[in-house]
């Protein structure tokens, strides 16, 4: 896909674009991937990641780590964090 023409996309209002089905093929990315976004002399690059970098524990890492996760964790342990979480969220709510 190197050699191939530019793709030219329209940014919505909250700032997302869509990356055409035939550049997620080749660069292997599906839904649910972790996505590393840079930016170096004024270009932003979107590169699919297997693992957050070691120390990372910014809200959007932690959040991409999570959604990552959850997509090979068995059966039982999703609904165990799924309990734990609407407990948390009951004792949020209830302050």
């Amino acid at each position: 896909m190197s050699n191939s023409k530019p793709v030219y996309k329209v940014m919505d209002e909250k700032g997302r674009i869509l990356i055409p089905k035939q550049l997620r093929a080749a660069t292997g990315m599906n839904h649910g991937d972790i996505i590393k976004l840079t930016v170096q002399k004024g270009v932003v690059a979107a590169k699919k990641v297997d693992i957050i970098e070691v120390g990372d524990q910014s809200p959007q890492a932690v959040e991409a780590y999570v959604f990552s996760a959850v997509k090979t964790m068995e059966k039982q342990t999703l609904l165990s964090l799924a309990a734990q979480l609407i407990a948390l969220i009951e004792e949020i709510t209830r302050e």
